[in-house]
C-alpha cells in the first residue's frame, strides 16, 4: 500500500498572503483617511512672522583678568605659583630668577640631550618654578609648563606620560579635586643613598589649558595623601 506524500507546507505562501491583506488594510485605511481630512473645514496655520527683536547697544564690557583665563596665563607665569608658606626659606637647589627656559628645563630629566629635542618638537613655551624648604627634612617643588599647543595638545600629553611614571614602583593614587585627570601620588618606600637619609616622596601632576603642574614634596618621614593633594588643589586653583 502506498502512502501518500505529505503535501508541502506553504508557510511562506500564507505569509504572503497575510501579507498582501494588511497592505490592502493600510491603503484602505489612508483612503479612509484623506476622505475624512477632506471633509474637515482647514485649520489656520500660525503666521510665519515674528516679532523684531531688540539689538542690544552698546560694546560688551571685556573680561577682567580674574574672569578671563587667558589674560592670566599670557602674564608672568611665577605669579600664578604657590607663595612660600611663612617660615620656610628658599631652597638653595633652585637658582636663578624663577623662569626656566627650554635648556634648563631639559636638565631636570635623565636623558637631558633627548629631552631637548622632545620639548622642542612639543612647542615648549617656557617654565616657572619655585620651592621652599619647611622644617630641617622637607622640601616642597613645584613647576608650571607652558605650551604653544598649535598643532597638539601637548599639555594634556605630557601630564598623562609624568603621570605614567609615577604609578610605577606600587604609589597610591588619589585624584586632584577640580583637575579632572589630575592625580597626586604618594610613594610608599623611600629611596635610600649611602651616606644619607631615607627620602620618602610624594608628588602630583595635573594639567589645564596648556599648561602643565608639576610638584613634589619630600621628607625623612612618610608624606601623607592630605598634603601632597591639599597642596596641589590649592595650586591648580590658581590657573
Amino acid at each position: 500500500m502506498e502512502v501518500a506524500e505529505r503535501p508541502p507546507r506553504r508557510r511562506r505562501r500564507t505569509a504572503a498572503l497575510l501579507t498582501g491583506a494588511a497592505v490592502l488594510g493600510v491603503v484602505a485605511g489612508t483612503c479612509t483617511g484623506y476622505v475624512v481630512q477632506a471633509r474637515r473645514p482647514p485649520t489656520r496655520l500660525p503666521s510665519l512672522s515674528q516679532p523684531a527683536l531688540k539689538q542690544a547697544t552698546g560694546e560688551p564690557e571685556p573680561l577682567t583678568a580674574v574672569q578671563d583665563r587667558q589674560v592670566r596665563t599670557d602674564g608672568d607665569l611665577r605669579k600664578l605659583l604657590l607663595k612660600k608658606p611663612r617660615g620656610a626659606r628658599d631652597a638653595d637647589f633652585v637658582q636663578g630668577d624663577g623662569w626656566m627656559d627650554v635648556a634648563d628645563y631639559a636638565e631636570t630629566y635623565d636623558r637631558p640631550a633627548g629631552a631637548f629635542g622632545d620639548l622642542l618638537g612639543a612647542e615648549f613655551r617656557r617654565a616657572a618654578v619655585t620651592a621652599w624648604q619647611a622644617g630641617r627634612t622637607r622640601t616642597v617643588e613645584i613647576r608650571l609648563i607652558q605650551y604653544r599647543q598649535e598643532e597638539n595638545l601637548e599639555a594634556r600629553d605630557a601630564a598623562e606620560n609624568a603621570q605614567t611614571w609615577a604609578e610605577r614602583g606600587g604609589a597610591r593614587s588619589r585624584p586632584v579635586p577640580g583637575t579632572g585627570t589630575g592625580r597626586a601620588y604618594v610613594h610608599p618606600h623611600p629611596e635610600t643613598r649611602a651616606g644619607y637619609l631615607p627620602q620618602y616622596t610624594a608628588e602630583a601632576h595635573a594639567w589645564r589649558g596648556d599648561i602643565v603642574m608639576e610638584m613634589w614634596i619630600t621628607d625623612t618621614k612618610p608624606v601623607s595623601k592630605a598634603e601632597i593633594v591639599g597642596l596641589a588643589t590649592r595650586q591648580m586653583e590658581r590657573l
